[in-house]
């Protein structure tokens, strides 16, 4: 007696995948660079990075103040009763203003404190940079972990089907004879696994979605898929060394860093300033006006006007300029250090994106080479296990291998496109412009 299989055609499952997706992904999906203009003005992270950089551009002006001229007014109102027995009691007024001014000539601490100023500027620019490009990649790689957790789950959901397929199978040749128990119990066994697997996939994408949905600030975020055919961009510039030289003057973190130095030296320069003296000049005008005096009730008006230079020469301060200048030496020393790990660090970091982007681009044709084998050694199983060559867990076997290439292959797709973001932001070149060429590569 023959055989009688129903088999799904798995040359139709690219169809399959391409049609569910453009029934999930309907026209309220959002590309990438909408979640990421999305979480720009929702997330709480990037939302503080920017009032950082304001308020530094603000305490840089603050520093200014202290090289500019300081100007102020001073008005007293008094009025005195005096007895003086046998004398009759007198009271008189007095009113005094005062426009006092001052104006720096010589003052190396002030001076260094508004290089320090302007520095805090750079810092704060690097600051944000880093921060907007932590966005993109967190935005990425939030959007294509619901991508691949999505993917996982319609490919379990097709491999359930075609499970359940052959357990109906199984069991109708096992009532007409042509089978044993045994091919019936290991598909359940395969369904049954199949089964739990589906569920936990399904809580996955819940998970994932979730997260996504808590950084862009939107409730059902439902991301655009990619279309086929997928296209990975080679790594351009293809020397790892270009990268890494690049990284070293645009990363935001080693800009930081080189700041945090040149602030520690100018730190210095203020210590030793407490050595040498300083000179201001100095000027006032003060009108007094006296309504009466203790000498008579004549009234009288004084005007006078002032200008100066002050010089003030420190002697001796207990040795706590000479300690000053030891602290900032060393925090000078530190900052250099910490200057030498930042680039060390991202040189590593680099070469360790150039490197994954590269690897994650072989394990793709490797994957697709793979895809290609285990359809093939699944129609051959169905075929086998038809003429009675093969039984019914070497299908199940091939099943599950088929859907598992396919789920790493799409899993490697988006590491690929995360992992080139995460290159360019180690080099310090990674912009919002970049989302463009991977926008472009999803579904309309």
């Amino acid at each position: 007696m023959s055989r009688i299989q129903h088999f799904p055609n798995f040359r139709l499952l690219p169809l399959m995948f391409a049609l569910g997706a453009s029934m999930t992904f309907s026209a309220q999906a959002q590309s990438l660079v909408d979640l990421y203009n999305a979480a720009r003005g929702y997330d709480a992270t990037y939302q503080a990075a920017k009032f950082q950089f304001d308020a530094s551009l603000a305490k840089a002006d603050q520093a200014k103040a202290l090289i500019l001229p300081t100007a102020g007014l001073k008005v007293d109102a008094t009025t005195t009763n005096q007895e003086v027995q046998p004398a009759p009691g007198r009271t008189y007024n007095t009113q005094t203003g005062t426009v006092f001014a001052s104006q720096p000539v010589y003052r190396p601490a002030n001076w260094a404190s508004y290089e320090q100023g302007k520095k805090s500027v750079d810092l704060a620019q690097a600051q944000l940079a880093q921060a907007e490009q932590d966005l993109i990649v967190r935005v990425s790689q939030a959007y294509f972990d619901v991508l691949a957790a999505t993917d996982s789950l319609t490919f379990l959901k097709t491999q359930k089907t075609a499970v359940g397929e052959q357990l109906a199978s199984a069991k109708r040749n096992f009532e007409v004879g042509t089978s044993t128990i045994t091919d019936s119990r290991e598909a359940q066994a395969r369904y049954d696994l199949v089964t739990a697997q589906e569920l936990a996939a399904e809580n996955d994408l819940m998970v994932k979605t979730l997260a996504l949905n808590q950084l862009v600030g939107q409730t059902n975020v439902n991301p655009k898929p990619l279309k086929a055919p997928v296209v990975l961009a080679a790594v351009e510039p293809a020397d790892v060394n270009q990268w890494v030289d690049q990284a070293q003057t645009q990363n935001p973190g080693i800009k930081q860093a080189d700041v945090a130095l040149e602030v520690a030296r100018l730190e210095t320069r203020k210590a030793e300033a407490g050595h040498k003296p300083t000179l201001d000049v100095t000027g006032s005008y003060t009108a007094v006006n006296n309504n009466g005096s203790s000498a008579g009730p004549n009234d009288s008006r004084v005007n006078v006007g002032t200008i100066g230079l002050t010089l003030n020469v420190p002697l001796f301060a207990g040795f706590a300029t000479q300690n000053r200048i030891k602290e900032t030496m060393a925090l000078e020393d530190k900052a250099r250090a910490d200057l030498d790990t930042a680039k060390r660090s991202v040189a590593q970091g680099t070469r360790t994106a150039f490197f994954g982007v590269q690897s994650g681009q072989a394990q793709v044709k490797a994957l697709q080479a793979a895809e290609a084998s285990s359809q093939s050694a699944l129609e051959a199983n169905q075929l086998g296990y038809q003429v009675g060559v093969r039984i019914n867990i070497d299908v199940l076997n091939s099943q599950s291998q088929l859907f598992d290439t396919k789920a790493k292959l799409a899993k490697a797709r988006y590491d690929v496109l995360v992992g080139g973001l995460k290159l360019r932001q180690a080099a310090g070149a990674l912009k919002p412009e970049d989302l463009q060429a991977i926008n472009s590569q999803l579904a309309p």
